[in-house]
């Protein structure tokens, strides 16, 4: 059995996406408060908080007034978002991150949901307090018999939505042993280099849109940072940075796939 991740795109009805964006918000704000919380008992009693603690945190700030609509939300998300701190503070203890930064509403955000926050339906996925299911565009289909265990939603700089739904995979996916050794070098004219004498294009995707990118940023360099323009601009260089970022993927995801058949056939 091997867990496997497989993202999708969606679009959110109206609705759907006033509930998540309201999901991220809160999500970012706890982390952020038991972030602050955690750091301040760190520097005045050098005293470590647990995830018990930040969640007993949570349950009071829940009750604040100013706080009320903590409640609005599911409160599986909140959760999660605080066990992802603790993780971050076990890494940094043990050396092997940097200490936690906080979260920041420009990068977008994301929001975990289990088992007890979500509905797998007839192939549709369902989030507690959506009625409808997520409008998911499906580019391949999950295994057969695998339901999701987690499904996260991610909303990224750039105003895409995506979802990554957690599966256990069954299947036996081990491929066939092959004798034949290969060497790759990569480089910068040509992507990659085997050590048979083949080389492998760069397709330089940066280049192709290089031009308007420029453009892009020196619009965003003009703009009053804070205001609805400079918003704009802002999202109009991230998604920019997407489709270079969509069109590296897509070819070393080809080319990667391409390789792996080559293998197998021989």
């Amino acid at each position: 059995m091997v867990e496997k991740a497989y993202k999708f795109r969606f679009y959110p009805t109206p609705e759907q996406e006033n509930l998540l964006r309201r999901t991220l918000g809160c999500v970012r704000l706890v982390y952020n408060k038991a972030l602050a919380a955690r750091t301040q008992l760190w520097h005045e009693n050098k005293e470590r908080v647990s995830y018990k603690q930040t969640s007993a945190m949570l349950t009071n700030w829940k009750k604040q007034e100013d706080l009320d609509f903590l409640t609005e939300v599911s409160s599986v998300p909140l959760q999660q978002g605080l066990r992802h701190l603790q993780r971050a503070f076990t890494n940094f203890f043990s050396g092997r991150a940097k200490y936690p930064n906080f979260k920041k509403k420009r990068n977008g955000g994301s929001a975990e949901f289990t088992k007890s926050a979500l509905k797998w339906e007839n192939g549709q996925v369902y989030l507690a307090k959506c009625a409808e299911p997520l409008p998911i565009r499906w580019s391949r289909q999950l295994p057969q018999n695998c339901v999701p265990s987690t499904i996260t939603v991610k909303l990224g700089h750039s105003g895409r939505w995506s979802v990554s739904l957690r599966v256990n995979d069954t299947r036996d996916l081990k491929l066939k042993p092959v004798k034949k050794q290969i060497g790759i070098d990569l480089g910068i004219t040509s992507l990659i280099t085997t050590s048979d004498g083949e080389k492998v294009t760069n397709p330089k995707n940066l280049n192709k849109l290089h031009k308007k990118l420029r453009l892009a940023q020196k619009s965003l360099f003009r703009k009053t940072k804070g205001t609805n323009n400079y918003q704009k601009a802002r999202l109009k260089v991230a998604r920019i940075h997407a489709k270079i970022k969509d069109s590296r993927l897509d070819y070393t995801h080809k080319l990667t796939t391409q390789r792996s058949s080559e293998k197998t056939k021989r």
